[in-house]
């Protein structure tokens, strides 16, 4: 008994390891937690999806497969090339046999180096292949989703799908996954060849299997969740930054910096933690492994001295000097890809954990969708009805109670009411940014639901009271990418909107800068860039919600211009405060709390001497004392 105290003081150590892990994997399998869009995927389901993007190069993969298994023959015949070379030193032997060995173990490596050249090469491009796809996919996917969906998820939340986690999962692709397969099939031929050539020694080695299988298993629980919070902990801090670094101007207005530094550390802090959580969760693994890869090497050296020294056998089976060489070696290729398959096994649990997020984004519904029977319209005349609608952006919480109204092609109709009224909201609607409850929405007689959506925005030019200008230059900017339009095109198009007067004083004309968001530009300057785009896609119907807000006179002058010129154009659709600024149109639409109380050209609802007549008398006077 006392000659196998050894053994027994190992093994009650790995037990004792054992059973902590197992009490802490069933604390941990206790405490559940599901936190918004993010849901808990089998590992079968992620491995199913991701594996549909790499199918279509299944070549490359089986052409890295081909090339992987000459390595691992480098692997599986070193250790026995190593063997048979000590156990040739402890004889009479000549230097010719010496040299044909180590010339044979020399040509197998330097074949394995370069097979892992062109593995890497050809997985790198692969990867990066697979990687454009799917960020196109998530891109595509965000696309399609409604006005509403995209409000409730925050954009540094969709920036981090699109960036870091695509990238999390490139990395399963271009190393992991066939690191994994051929470190498989090296513990698979390394087992073999063991029991080959000792099977004593390696039923010995068999025992420490199922605590490596153990330990894997419960780090995987362990490594899945610190993923995920170090996961949402990063989406935390870009969707912070996403909102600050943009609302920034705000912040030093209000001097207000000292208490956002103290909201950007408190989430630094969290990504902190959660990174420590990390590294505190792999740093407990890997040790583990290598504390049983030392067992396994201590108990060779036991036994193999043990019945060298007493020249006797071990199951039957008889321990030279060359079989420990070989399976010291051996042990080595054994648990060098368990320890290797770690720190995959990591990359992996962080590939499930961004897979997770990705394709809970991608598994999003679009609320608003064509219907099967959709048809495309070349042209839209810009006959407009609303029959009864309905509409909430929350359930119960009705913004449109039973609208009615009709609008002839190339009618101007200006809606006008409190803020809340539900004013951009039927605007909104046309575009099918969002979809009725109720009612019915018609566009030349038409259900707007029976067009498909690509073609129905075709023929709708927006134009909003917040401008939206890309990073880039102005022609870019009023093209929208667009090709085939030539710069005489674009140059006629902000002639017709007064664009020009403010662009030919540029010295780069079309090609001026333009800034994030446009900040380089008035927003006066920033509305007839908006005009000029608008034009110059020739909509069949306009929308200006609030196109003459916030500017200065002189700017509103031409745009008043501008709108009187893009009234001949096709059917015009205003939503404004300022009642001096649509006076000329065909019909004046008067909401109150969702509902039409009023309606009829200027000259007939000043007539009626109702809310229309007391909300222009108001601002007349609000202008007489201002000296306008």
């Amino acid at each position: 008994m006392v000659e196998f105290l050894p053994i027994l003081i190992v093994g009650s150590i790995i037990g004792a390891f054992s059973i902590v892990f197992i009490l802490a994997y069933i604390a941990l399998s206790k405490s559940k937690e599901q936190k918004e869009y993010e849901r808990n995927m089998s590992d079968s389901e992620l491995v199913s999806r991701l594996f549909s993007y790499a199918k279509p190069y299944w070549k490359s993969f089986l052409l890295v497969f081909v090339i992987m298994v000459f390595s691992i023959l480098y692997d599986i015949i070193s250790p026995l090339i190593m063997g048979d070379i000590a156990k040739i030193l402890m004889t009479d032997f000549s230097l010719q046999d010496l040299y044909r060995r180590v010339g044979v173990y020399a040509s197998m490596l330097a074949v394995s180096m370069i097979c892992t050249y062109c593995q890497s090469i050809i997985l790198q491009r692969t990867g990066q292949k697979i990687l454009s796809k799917l960020r196109m996919d998530i891109f595509t996917h965000i696309e399609s989703l409604s006005h509403d969906q995209l409000n409730n998820i925050p954009v540094g939340k969709l920036v981090t799908r699109v960036t870091n986690d695509t990238n999390a999962i490139s990395m399963m692709f271009t190393n992991v996954l066939v690191t994994l397969v051929k470190n498989s099939m090296v513990i698979v031929g390394v087992f073999g060849a063991m029991l080959m050539l000792n099977y004593a020694l390696t039923l010995m080695i068999l025992c420490f299997v199922p605590f490596v299988v153990l330990f894997t298993v419960i780090f995987r629980k362990f490594s899945r969740r610190v993923h995920r919070n170090v996961n949402d902990a990063r989406t935390d801090i870009n969707t912070y930054l996403s909102e600050n670094l943009s609302g920034m101007k705000i912040t030093q207005i209000f001097n207000r910096e000292e208490q956002k530094m103290a909201d950007f550390l408190d989430r630094s802090r969290k990504l902190e933690k959660a990174k420590k959580q990390q590294i505190y969760v792999f740093g407990i693994f890997r040790p583990m492994v290598y504390m049983l890869n030392i067992s396994t090497v201590l108990c060779l050296f036991y036994f193999g001295a043990k019945g060298y020294i007493n020249r006797t056998e071990w199951l039957g089976q008889i321990i030279d000097g060359s079989i420990v060489v070989s399976f010291y070696m051996y042990i080595s290729k054994f648990y060098n890809p368990i320890q290797t398959l770690a720190e995959q096994f990591d990359v992996i649990q962080k590939s499930f954990a961004s897979a997770e997020k990705i394709f809970t984004i991608m598994d999003m519904k679009p609320e608003v969708v064509d219907e099967p029977d959709a048809i495309e319209l070349d042209n839209i005349r810009g006959e407009i009805e609303f029959k009864d609608v309905w509409f909430a952006y929350k359930e119960g919480e009705w913004v449109l109670k039973g609208v009615s109204f009709h609008v002839e092609p190339k009618q101007t109709v200006a809606f006008v009411g409190s803020t809340g009224s539900g004013k951009t909201t039927i605007l909104g609607l046309m575009c099918r940014n969002y979809d009725i409850q109720k009612g019915q929405i018609l566009i030349d007689g038409i259900d707007i639901k029976k067009i498909k959506i690509s073609c129905l925005r075709k023929h709708f030019g927006q134009m909003l009271q917040d401008v939206f200008l890309f990073s880039g230059d102005i022609r870019s900017n009023i093209l929208l990418r667009s090709e085939g339009i030539s710069d005489e095109e674009v140059m006629k198009a902000c002639q017709y909107v007064n664009a020009d007067s403010f662009i030919n004083k540029l010295d780069a004309g079309l090609d001026e800068v333009v800034r994030e968001r446009g900040n380089n530009f008035s927003a006066g300057q920033r509305q007839l860039l908006s005009f000029a785009r608008t034009i110059i896609h020739q909509p069949s119907v306009m929308i200006l919600d609030e196109a003459t807000a916030n500017i200065d006179t002189e700017t509103e002058l031409l745009i008043q211009d501008s709108l009187e010129k893009m009234k001949n154009i096709g059917t015009m659709l205003i939503v404004a405060h300022r009642l001096s600024t649509i006076q000329h149109a065909d019909n004046i639409i008067l909401l109150s709390r969702g509902k039409i109380v009023e309606q009829g050209n200027h000259q007939e609802l000043l007539a009626l001497k109702g809310k229309y007549y007391n909300l222009y008398t108001l601002q007349f006077s609000k202008m007489q004392l201002e000296g306008k």
